[in-house]
């Protein structure tokens, strides 16, 4: 045991996330992403009885976003025609500038098939229980100052 550490992290989550460098790409995923198969060439963490939310406000504790990009935060654009609401987006928003991490528009956007193509190059991917639709969302690690 850790102190000032989330109790959420497990020690295989915090070595993933100490392993990674500047730009590296973080994906905390919903419970219906293919996380196994666009993780083919990451490390899929599981952490199927965890919410999305629970874990951006802990992993954000001791990640840092990326700052020389204009979106160091990154979710998936829902479907056009798709009549699925977002509300956890509004979530996301709140932990990320709750947190001190990013302001606002630090969010980006990409089209869902973009979003897949790039979780392919992402260094982990955790899976999670999250049964919000549209709930993936993509972290670029920044450096430690």
């Amino acid at each position: 045991m850790l102190k000032g550490i989330p109790k959420i992290l497990s020690p295989g989550l915090l070595k993933v996330l100490c392993e990674m460098g500047h730009s590296d790409r973080l994906i905390i995923a919903d419970g219906n992403f293919p996380a196994e198969s666009i993780g083919k060439d990451a490390i899929v963490i599981r952490m199927d009885g965890h919410g999305t939310c629970e874990l951006l406000r802990a992993i954000l504790q001791v990640f840092p976003l990326d700052t020389y990009v204009e979106h160091p935060v990154r979710l998936m654009q829902v479907m056009p025609g798709d009549p699925v609401e977002t509300p956890i987006w509004k979530s996301y928003e709140e932990i990320v500038t709750d947190t001190g991490s990013a302001e606002r528009d630090a969010i980006g956007y990409l089209e869902r098939f973009s979003f897949y193509d790039e979780a392919k190059t992402a260094y982990a991917i955790i899976a999670t229980g999250e049964t919000a639709l549209y709930a993936n969302i993509m972290l670029q690690k920044g450096v430690v100052t």
